[in-house]
């Protein structure tokens, strides 16, 4: 089986600790053969695509436009959607498990979907945002598969070994 690891996060102009991190889960992703799914823009979106196009991985990007013209220049498979901030159901849904690097508004809902729909969900601890504040308070949700993770390896290690059990 080949795994769907979503990388989830913030958007638009990121810091550039966010975008190494983002970057080494896109490669290790890659290297592992599975398949990245991100929301197809910019930000932590872009570098984990950036990062798995590098080790020649495959990267699909679910867009909210019904155009590929705003995907980021590493996605090799765009999903054009037209359905704004209602695609981030579809990149949890179309995932085995959802990777969180920071994030606001978008990347809460695609959390809350990873929890509804009890998908495997590693929180990158220490990148900011609603990762954060998830991960700070997770026991609020005792039914959920929550991985709290320190670095890109691990977060990515959990997936598999998740789906080895």
């Amino acid at each position: 089986m080949v795994l769907r690891i979503a990388v989830i996060g913030s958007s638009g102009k990121i810091p550039s600790n966010l975008k190494e991190v983002a970057e080494r889960v896109g490669q290790k992703i890659a290297r592992r053969e599975a398949i990245l799914i991100t929301g197809g823009r910019d930000g932590v979106m872009e570098a984990a695509s950036k990062g798995a196009r590098n080790e020649k991985g495959v990267v699909v990007g679910i867009l909210p436009e019904d155009t590929e013209i705003r995907a980021n220049p590493h996605v090799n498979i765009a999903i054009t959607t037209g359905i704004g901030f209602a695609r981030n159901y579809i990149n949890v849904v179309s995932s085995d498990a959802i990777i969180s690097i920071a994030g606001s508004g978008g990347t809460l809902s695609e959390i809350g979907y990873a929890i509804a729909l009890q998908k495997p969900l590693v929180l990158l601890k220490g990148t900011g945002g609603v990762t954060d504040l998830i991960a700070n308070n997770h026991t609020l949700f005792p039914n959920a598969i929550i991985h709290l993770s320190e670095t890109p390896s691990d977060a990515v290690n959990f997936v598999f070994t998740y789906y080895q059990k």
